[in-house]
């Protein structure tokens, strides 16, 4: 940001502006692992319904696929990482923010099947941070799209000029919406 080598910053200035605001959300899960409260364990690190096989006739899952990127982590990672692939209402790189919203029939169903599964060996607080965990990571992949766009798309490829940053927009604008849906989604984790 600060070397702006290929001088895009000054049409990213609202997105850095929201990605230096944003702190806490980053420190989220790290802090909760350093005090002791959510402990490491082996997570895939990309969990998204593109990595998992689905039987043709019935669509249930078969396996999990790309397990190149399994390896120590917090479990509400993999969590929030399905909560951002799978609960929006728009493609990525969608240029209309307005289209951009967290469907809660989706995270319902998200969240009663990931408890279903894991809900009996998280722990407490591993539990009350899932919300938390979907923000965390669609942030995350949102700075990692702002960064691209300001190397000058040298990671992600593109299709088109600014591409990379309407990838980061969209992904600030779903973190916005996960915000505003914030005591909804945690009552329905509160209640599973």
């Amino acid at each position: 940001m600060e070397a702006d080598a290929h001088n895009r910053a000054a049409r990213a200035r609202a997105e850095i502006e929201f990605a230096l605001d944003q702190g806490a959300t980053t420190r989220l899960l790290l802090d909760l692992h350093q005090r002791g409260e959510i402990p490491q364990r082996v997570i895939h690190n990309d969990a998204k319904i593109s990595n998992v096989l689905l039987d043709e006739v019935t669509g249930e899952g078969l396996c999990v696929v790309d397990l190149d990127t399994v390896m120590p982590g917090l479990a509400p990672y993999d969590f929030g990482d399905m909560v951002r692939s799978m609960t929006g209402t728009a493609a990525e790189d969608e240029p209309d923010l307005s289209q951009v919203e967290i469907r809660m029939p989706l995270f319902d169903a998200l969240a009663r099947g990931y408890l279903e599964s894991a809900g009996h060996f998280l722990t407490t607080a591993e539990r009350a941070h899932l919300v938390g965990a979907g923000q965390v990571i669609t942030l995350e992949q949102g700075l990692r799209f702002l960064t691209d766009y300001l190397n000058g798309d040298t990671y992600y490829q593109t299709q088109r000029p600014y591409q990379n940053l309407d990838r980061c927009r969209t992904q600030f604008a779903l973190v916005k919406s996960m915000v505003r849906w914030e005591d909804r989604m945690t009552r329905l984790i509160q209640t599973l």
